[in-house]
């Protein structure tokens, strides 16, 4: 027992050290903890816990899957999310029908085992991608970035959906009914339960304020947890369910969700780690060495052939679709790295004991080897060479994401013809201690301010100040519907009656939040937003 709790602690203390390096020399961290798995492989026959360990692993994926949703930007992901979702749909059905036929015409395969093949490998892998640019600090153009990240944090669910039919197949269960239920089964209870879960989480998570950070990542990782078991409970897609239900939870407001951000950054991180590190631990040199030469053809199809044309059959201009520039189509095609799901997806299918011609773990973990270290390496470069790189843009921070996992926060004020800040420098008025003017947006231009800055009409100033923090016992934001027919629908906001202690700090009329001044008119449907000691 202490023999292995010093073991377990040598080896995390080394993975961190080795994401440090990784940035230095170029090379994707998780290529480290795969090989680092593979050099502490003993004797003993892996296959024999391939089981168990594949359950350990669909756990750890759940928590990847669910953090990729709620780590999501929903107003960065919306320009691209309708793109992003047939990349990570229609994308992946084609990369696992083109892989398949590659294998079965080309490499000889069996029909089934090769849309086998194609199904476990065609989902992408969001955290690959992301800890490399955010090691490089590259900035992608065209809001490449977020179409990126929707796509691969979305397409593990259809690949495993897939995996399923084909394992089906093979094992001789499948008939066509049978076919047409577990898709329709898969992506209608994964979706139905997946919100239920999620709207049911917000409002139990608003209702009941949990002030004990602990407590309240607990319960967020039993959700998670529940998000996943429910609906496969019931013949669902459990990745789908905890992408949803991530992405939900991530883009509504409850006491609390701040801390989760870096919290479940470092679960998500050790989730990683502990997929890579197993697949090493699986991994067996004489097989990869068999299995070698067809894990190269396929990854050549796969990233030459298959992901293209998936890629350009999705973004190419047709019907309503904006035109992406081939560059931008090229870039997308390359950073397909393959990682967590597709290992996950393999293990699945060496603990089924289907039978198959060909060794298709050993496969998949030389293709997730190469894609990491060729792929993953190439990047930065590709990117540069594509000029898809936007020197202004860092994706490891922006203002949104920043007040979401630091200290301070950004907020934004209008200059009205009739402001007292209209035609005068920064320099010449008072601002409050603790208020900075971070930038100043005027027309389509972004000025960096100083303290010579004079102030325009209808600039609209981004100001930065510290997070509020309140020792004692907190103000509370109360929300009153106003109704349609409400005998306060057309009145302004001086003209609302006072509440003893309570000040109107918002006003929610649809999508729309407006900051109150004396004269705003007030609508019937208005939410008015209280803040109340």
């Amino acid at each position: 027992m202490v023999f292995f709790l010093i073991f377990s602690a040598a080896i995390i203390i080394a993975c961190v050290f080795l994401n440090q390096v990784s940035g230095k020399v170029g090379v994707p961290a998780l290529l480290f903890f795969l090989v680092l798995g593979l050099l502490f492989r003993n004797s003993t026959d892996m296959a024999d816990v391939a089981g168990t360990i594949g359950n350990l692993c669909t756990v750890a994926l759940i928590f990847i899957m669910f953090y990729g949703g709620f780590g999501t930007s929903w107003k960065s992901a919306r320009p691209v999310v309708r793109d992003a979702g047939l990349l990570a749909t229609v994308g992946v059905a084609l990369t696992a029908a083109l892989t398949g036929l590659f294998c079965h015409y080309c490499l000889r395969w069996e029909w089934a085992e090769s849309f086998l093949m194609g199904a476990v490998i065609s989902s992408t892998d969001a955290a690959s991608v992301f800890s490399i640019l955010r090691t490089r600090k590259l900035g992608l153009r065209n809001n490449t970035a977020s179409l990126i990240e929707v796509e691969s944090g979305s397409n593990d669910p259809v690949s495993y959906m897939l995996t399923a039919v084909m394992m089906s197949v093979i094992a001789g269960k499948a008939t066509p009914g049978m076919v047409v239920w577990t898709i329709f089964s898969q992506l209608a209870f994964g979706a139905i339960f997946g919100l239920v879960i999620a709207q049911a989480s917000v409002f139990l998570l608003r209702r009941f304020k949990i002030d004990n950070d602990g407590f309240l990542s607990m319960l967020v990782l039993a959700i998670a947890i529940l998000s996943y078991a429910v609906p496969a409970a019931v013949g669902g897609n459990g990745y789908l369910s905890a992408y949803i239900v991530g992405i939900v939870m991530g883009n509504n407001d409850f006491h609390g969700r701040k801390p989760l951000i870096h919290f479940f950054d470092g679960v998500t991180s050790m989730m990683q780690i502990f997929i890579f590190f197993m697949l090493g631990l699986l991994g067996r040199p004489a097989n990869l060495a068999a299995m070698f030469v067809p894990a190269v053809l396929i990854f050549l199809f796969l990233t030459l052939v298959a992901r293209p044309l998936a890629v350009a059959g999705v973004l190419s201009p047709m019907g309503g679709f904006r035109k992406y520039p081939l560059r931008q189509q090229a870039l997308v095609s390359f950073v397909g790295l393959r990682g967590a799901a597709s290992i996950v997806f393999a293990i699945g299918v060496l603990a089924s004991g289907i039978p198959t011609g060909h060794d298709i773990f050993s496969i998949v973990f030389a293709i997730v080897l190469i894609s990491i270290a060729l792929q993953g390496s190439l990047i930065p470069q590709v990117a540069k060479s594509l000029d898809m790189i936007d020197k202004d843009a860092d994706v490891m921070k922006t203002f949104s994401d920043y007040s979401d996992s630091a200290e301070i926060n950004f907020g934004t004020a209008y200059i009205s013809e009739t402001s007292q800040w209209k035609d005068r420098s920064i320099k010449e008025i008072k601002m409050p201690q603790g208020l900075l003017v971070a930038m100043i947006l005027r027309g389509g231009e972004e000025i960096i301010p100083d303290g010579d800055t004079v102030f325009r009409a209808g600039d609209e100033i981004v100001f930065c100040t510290r997070t509020f923090k309140r020792k004692k016992e907190p103000a509370t934001l109360i929300e009153h519907p106003l109704p349609h027919n409400s005998k306060w629908d057309g009145r302004i906001v001086k003209e609302y009656p006072k509440r003893k202690d309570s000040l109107l700090v918002m006003i929610r009329r649809g999508d729309e939040v407006i900051v109150p001044k004396g004269h705003t008119e007030l609508k019937g449907g208005d939410v008015l937003v209280m803040l109340k000691r």
